[in-house]
């Protein structure tokens, strides 16, 4: 029971996933379909612009890493291996599932593997 709630949840997710990297797509496509029609931009308009550019790219980044995330849990439930922590084997509390789906670690191994990665940056 809990199993299909949690894919439920893990579909669910995808769908909207797969709406944001459509609507960024959009918008992409949008913007560079917009044609300069001759108006005056200053560095900090430029500027500006570049930043929002990269910001824009950050969050589909973002969003594609989300959307590779749920669909290797949808994976592991089919495999049958979903809800084992990936670094300890243990099972990963329900609790920790229902609110983060497509966690691969229990919250102990998760922190422990952040923290290992704040440092080697």
């Amino acid at each position: 029971q809990h199993l299909t709630a949690l894919r439920d949840l893990l579909t669910y997710r995808i769908h909207e996933l797969e709406a944001e990297v459509h609507a960024a797509a959009l918008q992409r496509a949008s913007e560079a379909g917009a044609v300069d029609t001759g108006t005056v931009s200053d560095r900090k308009e430029e500027a500006d612009a570049e930043q929002r550019a990269e910001l824009q790219s950050q969050s589909e980044q973002l969003t594609a890493a989300a959307l590779a995330d749920c669909r290797a849990a949808l994976k592991r439930l089919d495999e049958g291996v979903y809800g084992d922590c990936r670094d300890c084997g243990e099972p990963i509390p329900l609790a920790r599932l229902m609110v983060q789906p497509q966690a691969e670690r229990c919250a102990p191994c998760q922190a422990e593997f952040e923290g290992a990665r704040r440092i080697a940056a």
